[in-house]
């Protein structure tokens, strides 16, 4: 009977986790493409297809994470411990999608920093 009660656990854990990575994701990356454009000076091209590599990856890493997770252990045959299992597994996996959301945010406010002190320094540099 513990098995089917795990069984019930991923078929829960697995859309959910998916379903998070999703729509943190297009959030994300629909947003971004702002950013990308600011650091790229506006070049179409290089901005979208960087923001394509950082989702891709954002993808694999995310959801490579939430498969690694996906064991769950019950030591009694009850429903209780399956539901305290999943908060678990969800709640940790989405703390991580947030710390990862976080440091890309923190990545992109440092390429756009890194694209503006170019371009004062390249001002300078013009200058004279």
């Amino acid at each position: 009977m513990e098995t089917s009660k795990i069984l019930i656990g991923y078929f829960i854990y697995l859309p959910v986790a998916i379903a998070l990575t999703l729509i943190v994701s297009r959030t994300l990356f629909k947003n971004a493409r702002i950013f990308m454009l600011d650091i790229f000076k506006g070049r179409t091209e290089i901005a979208d297809a960087t923001n394509k590599l950082f989702e891709t990856g954002f993808y694999l890493l995310n959801l490579g994470f939430a498969l690694m997770i996906l064991r769950i252990n019950l030591y009694q045959d009850s429903y209780q411990e399956l539901v305290e299992a999943l908060s678990y597994k969800i709640g940790g996996f989405s703390i991580y999608l947030g710390i990862m959301l976080f440091l890309n945010l923190y990545f992109f406010f440092r390429g756009k920093r890194k694209a503006k002190e170019t371009a004062t320094e390249d001002k300078i540099v013009f200058k004279m």
